[in-house]
């Protein structure tokens, strides 16, 4: 079929629809709904994909966490209490999360890219004459490239402030906008608990919403101060070892060896900070990171393993994969938009199955007009052609509406339910493609309906 006549039945079928505009426009409706369902159900799940690689981001993609966690005991009730104890009746002993473990994951299993320790401190941050309570965390220099945090001024900690346990700290951009107001952070001090740092560098922002924040478990990044972890454990105290205050004394010194060969003797005193929740955790997080994703799970297994040995069989820690939770999750709403998008696409059949039985009609009004092109010349196909050309007319303009009102609902939704929504070329071409489908599906049977009348009982019809 040429152009002329394909253009000859679109002007027949635009015709037909403005001589029967509200039964073409209910005809169509299931259609428009059908698009604009299906469009909005994938934007929906594409910003569910989306929040997903976002939260991948935070936790870092190769990343692997270790925290501790409260032992877990089990056997009879003794008289000691139901302590967990050995066959001699002492109770094991752990050193919890220290700086020798993570020595030991990264000098002992293989495919561990890098590591950094965590040390979080609840203090008071003061400058100014401004205060705010807020964390101070001390980490490695590796912290930031695990975690892909860029620096928007400033740089990283060198070995030499790591070494030699400076008090010089990289502020988070919710810091430098609350402390730093319209001037420029770098060189100068801020005042955590009782101990003055000066900063050396100031992290873009991340974006991170409360819900994010919350399912997560995570601080928000932009609030934090953070500093070498030998300065924290220098200024700040070591919970792994016993010092004079612990044994009754008014003070005491202790020695505290540091994982880069050197150890630092000081004296134990207050330094401002909240720490007396009873933990004896060195370190409060390990993350791990590895060199490729696909060794995650072989690799948190091996350091369970080896992690258990070296707390005495005690299991007070937890290792967290991350990427393979968000793997779940995202497999969980995958299966969630899958049915949503099954249930959307059942309008689509719905409008079809309409299309067909109102051509259906159709045809039988209009057998005179049918019997009268066959008369004239019109050939079986051409009949076909017109009346297909007519339901996918129909078609085309419930797909045109659908697609406006499904972006406008993926609006809707995102505005009123706080649902991320993501409207992308795929989805349209999908539903519309889908729409096109269905118009050449159900409009056949009408069409070859249509085709098929006896010109001379067409031509008798009243």
């Amino acid at each position: 079929m040429n152009l002329q006549n394909l253009g000859y039945n679109f002007d027949i079928a635009i015709e037909a629809m403005k001589q029967n505009r509200l039964r073409s426009f209910l005809t169509s409706l299931g259609i428009i709904f059908g698009v604009a369902s299906v469009i909005s159900m994938l934007a929906i799940g594409r910003g569910a994909q989306e929040e997903v690689l976002d939260q991948m981001k935070l936790l870092g993609t190769n990343n692997i966490i270790v925290q501790p966690v409260v032992e877990q005991k089990e056997g009879d009730v003794e008289a000691t209490g139901g302590d967990a104890t050995t066959e001699a009746g002492s109770k094991k002993f752990s050193p919890g999360l220290t700086l020798q473990d993570l020595e030991a994951i990264q000098s002992t299993i293989p495919y561990v890219e890098t590591a950094t320790p965590e040390i979080i401190y609840d203090t008071q941050i003061i400058r100014a004459g401004r205060m705010r309570t807020g964390k101070i965390i001390g980490v490695s220099d590796e912290y930031f490239e695990i975690n892909e945090s860029a620096f928007e001024l400033g740089d990283n900690f060198t070995d030499a402030q790591v070494e030699q346990s400076l008090p010089v700290a990289i502020i988070g951009s919710g810091i430098r906008a609350k402390f730093f107001s319209g001037e420029d952070p770098i060189g100068r001090r801020i005042k955590a608990g009782k101990v003055w740092f000066r900063v050396v560098g100031v992290l873009e922002e991340k974006r991170i919403s409360s819900q994010q924040i919350e399912n997560l478990g995570i601080r928000d990044y932009n609030m934090d101060i953070y500093a070498p972890v030998t300065s924290v454990l220098l200024r700040y105290g070591n919970r792994s070892v016993v010092t004079g205050d612990d044994v009754g004394g008014g003070g005491g010194s202790t020695t505290m060896f540091f994982g880069r060969g050197f150890a630092i003797s000081t004296s134990t005193a207050s330094s401002g900070v909240n720490s007396g929740d009873g933990n004896t955790n060195e370190v409060d997080r390990l993350i791990v990171r590895v060199e490729d994703n696909q060794y995650s799970v072989a690799v948190s297994e091996i350091m369970s393993r080896m992690l258990q040995r070296r707390h005495n069989d005690v299991v007070d820690f937890e290792i967290i994969v991350p990427e393979i939770l968000l793997e779940q999750e995202q497999r969980t709403k995958n299966i969630f938009n899958i049915v949503l998008a099954a249930i959307a696409s059942i309008s689509l059949i719905v409008g079809g199955i309409g299309i067909m039985n109102i051509m259906l009609a159709s045809v039988i009004e209009r057998y005179r007009e049918i019997g009268v092109r066959r008369a004239v010349g019109a050939q079986q196909k051409d009949i076909r052609m017109q009346f297909l050309t007519e339901a996918l007319t129909i078609c085309f303009v419930g797909g045109f509406i659908g697609i406006v009102l499904g972006i406008v609902l993926s609006l809707v939704i995102q505005w009123f339910a706080g649902i991320q929504t993501i409207v992308t070329l795929a989805s349209i071409l999908i539903s519309f493609g889908v729409a096109s489908l269905i118009g050449v599906i159900f409009g056949y049977i009408p069409a070859k309906r249509a085709s098929e009348q006896d010109v001379v009982v067409a031509l008798r019809y009243e």
